[in-house]
């Protein structure tokens, strides 16, 4: 059984793990609870031994690197990112209504990189500029912030949705979790993952500086991925000064973590495919 099963597996474990949040949240079936965390623990699993037998595969062809130098790659592993951060939160918060906001986003991940003709699936020799130690520092940091953002920006549209319907004096929320978490509750995860994001993407940051040193003799050259990452983490900046100077939270917060959440998907793929740079290599 090679990589590729591996995570086509994944795919459909991420999928099932959804189904059962999703009909945890509407049918309130608390039964369904530990069934959706054991298919999520499954899939992560899954996902992380589809990593490690990529990463084999590619030293017995003879090349031998960390699976994270292409889209294909980088989506698995984000994918694998935002499982494992979810399950931090479900095991923190003693709560499984939020699965179906966030599990729906590694699912996704997954099914864009398993199913999509965009980029190749192909084990192929690196560039000399990915042949280094701070490729795999560089990915890890960047994808575990990035995982952070979009779970901060998925929440942050159940907090406008919940917070549209508190504001229309309805007793109860529209949205499936209301018997669960309150928007103050909600208010501190979205800001505990903008944090824990932002200190993640800074160290890529500066991972990748330090890495475009050593291939291309300069820290900083406004390539457009580092100008887009340089702007991603100022949105973040900003809103964490906001946040502590401004008093800033609830709704602006959120719509806050949804501008960041768009900085960071264009920082992602639209840069990789729209502009052309030394990150071209991303396709």
């Amino acid at each position: 059984m090679d990589s590729a099963q591996f995570l086509g597996y994944t795919t459909f474990i991420y999928l099932a793990a959804t189904v059962f949040y999703v009909a945890l949240a509407i049918f309130r079936l608390d039964k369904l609870g530990p069934f959706a965390t054991a298919l999520t623990i499954l899939g992560v699993l899954t996902n992380s031994i589809g990593i490690g037998l990529r990463w084999s595969e590619s030293y017995r062809q003879g090349i031998g690197y960390v699976p994270l130098s292409n889209m294909y790659e980088s989506l698995v592993f984000f994918a694998w990112s935002i499982a494992v951060v979810y399950l931090a939160i479900e095991y923190i918060y003693k709560t499984k209504y939020l699965g179906s906001y966030i599990v729906s986003f590694a699912f996704l991940t997954m099914a864009y990189a398993s199913f999509s003709s965009e980029f190749t699936k192909d084990i192929k020799p690196l560039l000399p500029a990915l042949q280094s130690n701070w490729l795999a520092a560089h990915v890890i940091t960047c994808f575990i912030g990035y995982a952070a953002f979009t779970i901060a920006g998925g929440l942050a549209i159940l907090y406008l949705i919940k917070a549209r319907s508190a504001g229309n004096g309805q007793k109860k929320s529209l949205t499936p979790d209301s018997s669960s978490l309150d928007l103050a509750q909600l208010d501190i995860i979205i800001l505990k993952m903008i944090m824990f994001g932002f200190l993640w993407l800074t160290a890529g940051i500066v991972t990748g500086a330090i890495w475009a040193n050593s291939a291309w003799g300069t820290y900083w050259s406004w390539d457009p991925k580092e100008t887009w990452s340089l702007i991603t983490w100022f949105i973040y900046a900003l809103a964490l000064h906001a946040r502590y100077t401004r008093g800033w939270s609830g709704t602006r917060m959120a719509w806050v973590a949804l501008l960041g959440l768009l900085s960071v998907v264009f920082t992602y793929y639209g840069v990789n495919f729209l502009l052309s740079g030394l990150h071209s290599y991303g396709q």
